[in-house]
């Protein structure tokens, strides 16, 4: 293993790289990780400031909390110093509030690329935009404590950081709906058996478990990873026969690489 390399450091997010293991750590432990369009840009230059050589990302956040969701100072009439404010962005056209919305939804995007696999470790609340990073990644471990929670329907608003379709396809409709309407919190049990959460550990052991799971990920040959993530990330959308021949396709092409057989 290389020594532990700090790429970037800025707006509460601190990326970290160990070889083929990213650390993405949410940094501001005093405000429960509370998120900001800034830190939403932070989040987003560090998945673009990722090495090839990365395979695993790990996402967590410092303190009792992981994330307990936006920082309320984005609904005061000033809003965050130098940005405007939800109130100003209302007021712009429809166009400029979707680029801005969209802009924001980058920082969650990256997550699910085919070329990495992502992992939540998440203790204490995570709530609404906390809640949907944590559903941004491939896989969640939770400590005993977690506390989902999809707060933005309660405040009239509706969940728009790409949350709702993970959580959608983990828990199906009825329970999405009844979850994201009304806002009620989403404890360990639970979220290991709708499949919200694929481990549940104790608080103290969260790193840990987390750090064995990227190893555990890292055994299998990259190419074979990367061509199993797309082919189930798209069953989602295909039907069986497509998936089929998806998956016929996927092996052909990890037989020839095997073989050294080149196109």
């Amino acid at each position: 293993m290389t020594s532990l390399d700090s790429v970037l450091d800025k707006d509460g997010v601190r990326l970290t790289v160990d070889d083929a293991v990213a650390t993405v750590t949410l940094t501001n432990p005093a405000k429960r990780n509370a998120q900001s369009p800034a830190l939403w840009r932070a989040l987003t230059e560090a998945g673009r400031a990722l090495p090839g050589s990365v395979r695993v990302v790990v996402l967590r956040g410092e303190g009792k909390s992981f994330s307990a969701g936006l920082d309320r100072q984005a609904f005061t009439p000033e809003g965050f110093d130098g940005e405007p404010s939800f109130l100003d962005m209302a007021r712009g056209s429809e166009a400029e509030l979707d680029a801005t919305i969209a802009e924001y939804q980058e920082a969650f995007t990256w997550w699910r690329r085919n070329d990495i696999v992502s992992i939540a470790a998440v203790q204490g609340h995570a709530i609404g935009a906390g809640f949907q990073l944590a559903l941004a990644c491939d896989l969640r471990i939770v400590a005993e404590d977690v506390q989902f929670a999809m707060r933005e329907t309660s405040l009239g608003l509706v969940p728009d950081l790409t949350g709702t379709h993970p959580l959608v396809n983990l828990v199906g409709y009825a329970r999405a709906l009844e979850i994201c309407a009304t806002g009620r919190f989403v404890h360990a049990g639970e979220a290991e058996r709708t499949g919200l959460a694929n481990l549940v550990v104790p608080a103290g052991e969260l790193d840990a478990a987390a750090r064995d799971l990227a190893g555990a990920l890292l055994a299998a040959p990259r190419d074979a990873v990367v061509e199993t993530k797309a082919l189930l990330s798209g069953a989602v959308s295909r039907g069986y026969e497509e998936q089929r021949v998806a998956e016929r396709a996927a092996q052909g092409r990890r037989l020839r690489d095997l073989a050294g057989i080149t196109d």
